[in-house]
């Protein structure tokens, strides 16, 4: 039995290099595997492996700040910078998704395009889901906007298989309302979701609320943070002072066996604390078991840091149900990395609280350590757009690695390349 993941595939159309991908198993390709526990995705530089990571910060930050300005925000420069070159039709996106091993995939579907004033807004919304024993056939709409009109079903009512958004409005039903959204620029899982009435649009809505993406920077690291405990590493991880006194203070026991650990992979390390400065600042010390005068954040390598940051994020008792992870190899020496990965792997297996972790890396170290499904490879195509396949659905690279021979090494003698 497939081990359970919340997202099982996405599919993105005309969103940067990415035209047209997808990625796991939507409702109409139940053939097709899901995305594991997890999933890393390779390619040389230019592929599109970082579009593929800013695709799901693009779609967190229309939930959290509107599609206009998600288009904007974190350097995009606009929804012409972002749309894929000379292609027709909006960005899209679907996403099928369980909220828990025993609930009914959720498919939802988002387009975005440009109004008539050349401003972003939300052209289509839907959210659908097979009734309660059904197999076979289209899922059934629980949520249809059209330019923000439409109508959504309370609670847990199966909704319509309709498509015409006329026919749809002319509907009704006691288990349903008609929609009439204000401000089209903002998902109407965003509005509906903050309401009681539709439990399942208000899950969706705090699964991507609780996204997490890691752009780790070593040099943001050893900033100088104001003291205050914080739960979660922001994305550049120049909190990471107070994470370590949320855990001090919170979960001391975990954050022992954090310390133990890291002890363990990283000779030398005896004792992580922070120390307040007479301003309210807050320093990160470190104590090697070789000399008598602590280290600072300020004077440990980017490797350590970056090793420490990740095991606070993993170890987090109440993790964030979907990590995206840019890159983590930079500044690590390269037998940290099979360490590295079976620790990603490991607290995806542990129990209703795993997270599931997605992954982008050109580094061929890190790849030795995974196998065929888990790893997806991306192409960059002669138009300039890209392409993306499984690891596992090429035979000779699935029996090669069943042989033994790693799949990083595999990679670096551009067997993959090859075989695209």
């Amino acid at each position: 039995m497939d081990q359970f993941v919340h997202i099982q595939g996405i599919k993105i159309k005309n969103f940067k290099a990415l035209k047209n991908v997808t990625l796991g198993r939507l409702w109409n390709t139940q053939d097709t595997h899901q995305l594991t526990p997890l999933t890393v995705v390779i390619g040389k530089n230019g592929t599109g492996k970082s579009s593929l990571m800013d695709a799901f910060g693009f779609l967190a930050d229309c939930l959290i700040h509107g599609v206009e300005s998600a288009c904007d925000i974190n350097g995009r420069g606009g929804y012409e910078k972002i749309h894929s070159l000379g292609m027709p039709g909006p960005i899209e996106f679907e996403i099928y998704y369980k909220e828990n091993r025993n609930s009914r995939p959720i498919t939802y579907e988002v387009a975005i395009d440009l109004d008539k004033d050349h401003r972003p807004y939300v052209l289509h919304e839907r959210l659908r889901q097979r009734r309660s024993g059904q197999r076979h056939g289209r899922p059934f709409s629980f949520l249809f906007l059209d330019e923000g009109e439409g109508r959504v079903w309370k609670g847990n009512a199966d909704g319509t298989q309709e498509d015409d958004v006329k026919n749809i409005l002319r509907e009704e039903s006691n288990d349903s309302e008609a929609v009439s959204m204000d401000d089209k620029r903002k998902l109407g899982i965003a509005t509906l979701g903050a309401l009681k009435a539709h439990p399942r649009i208000a899950a969706f809505r705090k699964f991507i609320e609780g996204w997490y993406l890691s752009y780790f920077i070593p040099d943001a690291a050893r900033s100088l943070p104001l003291a205050g405990a914080q739960r979660r590493l922001n994305v550049h991880g120049d909190n990471l002072g107070n994470v370590v006194q949320f855990m001090e203070r919170d979960y001391p026991k975990e954050f022992h066996n954090i310390l133990i650990s890291i002890a363990n992979k990283i000779p030398g390390i005896q004792k992580i604390d922070t120390v307040k400065t007479p301003d309210g600042r807050l320093l990160l010390r470190f104590n090697d078991k070789g000399f008598k005068d602590p280290f600072y954040a300020q004077q440990m390598s980017d490797g350590t840091l970056k090793v420490f940051a990740y095991m606070i994020l993993l170890a987090d008792p109440t993790p964030p149900p979907f990590i995206c992870i840019e890159e983590p190899e930079n500044g690590l020496y390269h037998k940290l990395l099979e360490v590295l990965v079976e620790e990603l792997r490991l607290q995806t297996k542990r129990g209703k609280s795993s997270p599931q972790i997605f992954v982008t890396t050109h580094q061929p170290y890190l790849v030795d350590a995974l196998s065929p499904e888990e790893v997806w490879i991306l192409n960059k195509e002669s138009d300039g757009f890209s392409t993306i396949k499984r690891a596992s659905d090429i035979p000779l690279i699935k029996n090669l690695c069943n042989e033994g021979i790693p799949l990083g090494g595999l990679w670096y003698s551009d067997y993959l390349e090859e075989y695209k």
